[in-house]
């Protein structure tokens, strides 16, 4: 059997031109050495798809004894193995920009397909098993995810984690070191990840692609220094150079402060890819102008300026003006202090693209303060739709797509069964949390049938993540809220 996975290996790399049918006989003893085989007998190659392959290598790894049969472990031995095959990263920066002279499109395919998708680094497998689908709202068309790719360790890992010692190597998961790297109990292998060189605002970066791809081509940018996220000008200049860099792609930064912000402050990095959002489609409800820039109220939940323009020193000074104005911007009537003593609570997540050879600039008007009512922030999902999301609305949320938790998959599913046999949720503790909601928004709404549930639910699901949105906006979308919006942008 494992020299007819071998050969199911090695024919798989061939035919993704992971390597050459020359090289066959080289990667075979690479792999022979891997398996600690003593010798090598021709065989069949199986068919079976690249998930399949990788967990029949896995399952003779842990036959062997030589790994525990855990989802960390299993991923740490499959992911050395395939590693082999990958190219080294010289070769595939070489052919990156090979292509991107002649057409920068094929650039980014190649690099997304052929290279990360290809050698297992984005699981596509796993991606495709999240829940997706879409709500429309008066916003317009708003993406809702359950992620499912993002595989979930069981208790005796994380304790077996927790109880590893941290090592100073990569410094993060962010950081350029982890490209090659091995992996142990407490940091997943990325043998298999290459990253390609750029420069942003005069700085270093490296792209590189999220394995969990939470929308088509899911890019991440890091910088080559481990430093934290700011927001600044020189952000937005990085912004702006990516999209001529990419025009094809969008990019955004995460707020720089807690709450707001996203799960990684301490190491400045973006995200992007070939995705067009609900944000993007919203259409201007206010215009006006900043230093001779265009400039928009759009029509989203969060509290939005668009900045358009085709020349990016004249957008960069109207962001400047923005941002500065809007780091000192209170307005007590509606909630918004700049202060408590000295420390500060306002900051903005920008996005970027190009539309038609012009430069578009979102900038979504963030504050992280608290409160008593609101310990885990005002402008923060609150408490009502705790049961759907509870987490910090970052830049993917931002733009208009939901990564909800994986939790809700099982309680949807607990949940609809009990609804179609009128059972009382309260004798369900998984679902004791949404029973509000649903009294509200569901019952008193429909009539459900077995044909219908899966299309309420999923609606329900939506429009709460719609108002988690409102809630995470600094000037409300009411008639009032939009007055005290339009007052800030007289100030400028």
């Amino acid at each position: 059997m494992i020299y007819s996975l071998i050969a199911t290996l090695l024919k798989y790399g061939i035919e993704k031109d992971l390597i050459k049918e020359e090289d066959r006989v080289f990667f075979q003893n690479k792999l022979i050495e891997f398996l600690r085989l003593d010798d090598y007998k021709e065989a069949e190659p199986l068919d079976y798809s690249l998930e399949q392959l990788m967990d029949a290598f896995d399952d003779y790894a842990v036959e062997q004894g030589w790994i525990g049969n855990t989802v960390t472990e299993r991923d740490l031995f499959d992911t050395r193995l395939i590693s082999l095959l990958v190219d080294r990263p010289s070769n595939i920066i070489k052919e990156f920009y090979a292509r991107y002279e002649k057409d920068r499109k094929s650039a980014t395919d190649y690099f997304y397909h052929n290279v990360s998708i290809d050698s297992n680094y984005v699981r596509k497998y796993r991606c495709d098993r999240d829940l997706k689908w879409v709500t429309p709202t008066k916003y317009g068309d708003i993406d809702i995810t359950i992620n499912l790719s993002k595989p979930e360790k069981d208790p005796k890992e994380i304790e077996k984690a927790k109880n590893m010692p941290k090592g100073a190597y990569p410094v993060c998961l962010l950081c350029k070191e982890n490209e090659g790297y091995s992996g142990r109990i407490n940091w997943p292998a990325r043998g298999n990840i290459r990253i390609i060189p750029l420069q942003l605002g005069g700085e270093d970066f490296y792209m590189q692609y999220s394995p969990y791809s939470y929308y088509n081509e899911h890019c991440i940018l890091l910088n080559k220094v481990h430093k934290p996220m700011i927001i600044e000008t020189l952000t937005v200049r990085k912004l702006l150079d990516f999209v001529d860099f990419l025009p094809h792609y969008f990019i955004g930064s995460n707020a720089d402060l807690p709450i707001v912000g996203g799960s990684i402050l301490a190491h400045e990095h973006f995200q992007g890819g070939s995705y067009t959002f609900a944000m993007e489609k919203a259409k201007s409800i206010y215009d006006f102008e900043v230093k001779g820039v265009k400039a928009s109220i759009i029509n989203w939940p969060l509290s939005v300026i668009r900045l358009t323009g085709d020349d990016k020193e004249k957008l960069l000074v109207a962001f400047e003006h923005v941002f500065n104005t809007w780091l000192k911007y209170s307005d007590p009537e509606v909630g918004i202090l700049a202060y408590s003593g000295e420390t500060r609570h306002n900051t903005i997540t920008p996005i970027a693209r190009k539309k038609n050879g012009h430069y578009e600039l979102d900038l979504a008007l963030r504050n992280n303060r608290t409160d008593e009512a609101h310990p885990l922030g005002i402008f923060h999902p609150h408490d009502e739709y705790h049961h759907i999301k509870k987490e910090n609305i970052g830049l993917i949320e931002v733009m208009g797509l939901a990564v909800l938790p994986r939790r809700l998959k099982e309680e949807m599913e607990e949940l609809k069964a009990a609804l179609l046999a009128k059972e009382d949720l309260s004798t369900h503790p998984a679902l004791v949390k949404h029973i509000d909601w649903v009294n509200k928004d569901i019952l008193a709404k429909y009539t459900l049938t077995k044909d219908n549930i899966d299309e309420v639910v999923n609606k329900e699901i939506g429009i709460t993540f719609m108002h988690v949105l409102e809630d995470a906006g600094v000037f409300k979308t009411t008639p009032e809220g939009i007055e005290h919006f339009k007052k800030f942008t007289k100030t400028l």
